[in-house]
């Protein structure tokens, strides 16, 4: 099943007039591959916003930049799976503690001069062994890898445009 109990209960309550087709519809826009687009789309991204939740459902999102001179904030892997950097912040550790105690995340990648964004939901593995990764992020002493759940592009409506 594409959506969740929740979802399908708010689109019945907020689109009433929606029917199964459309339903159907909008469930075939949702991927659980990432496509060649989607991969390049990633790949050009110096940043993203995470999302977690603990395991009592205390949320987080977070900002993900890449390091100076670096193109990219994440990583594609192949078309299931990406990875990204964790360096250190503030000592907290908000949203690698949720992924702690639930791997759920969702991530959501914005090219504003563009107006495109890209949502990426899936589960997390954390990683600390930094060989893995050293070619990549050489500074970073963690990464995240991400199993794809689902990913499709998000309506480009209100994304304000920036030069």
């Amino acid at each position: 099943m594409t959506f969740h109990p929740g979802e399908l209960a708010a689109q019945q309550r907020f689109t009433p007039e929606a029917d199964d087709a459309r339903r159907d519809a909008l469930a075939r826009i949702i991927g659980h591959t990432l496509s060649d687009g989607q991969w390049r789309f990633i790949d050009q991204r110096p940043f993203f916003f995470l999302a977690t939740a603990s395991a009592d459902g205390a949320c987080d999102c977070s900002f993900r930049g890449s390091e100076s001179g670096q193109a990219s904030a994440a990583r594609v892997i192949d078309a299931q799976t990406l990875w990204f950097p964790d360096y250190p912040g503030n000592g907290l550790f908000n949203s690698l503690g949720n992924l702690v105690s639930n791997p759920q995340l969702g991530l959501l990648f914005i090219d504003f001069a563009a107006q495109r964004r890209l949502r990426v939901n899936g589960h997390a593995e954390l990683l600390d062994t930094p060989k893995a990764w050293a070619a990549h992020w050489p500074d970073a002493p963690r990464a995240v890898r991400v199993q794809v759940e689902q990913v499709y592009w998000n309506c480009s409506k209100r994304i304000p445009i920036q030069p």
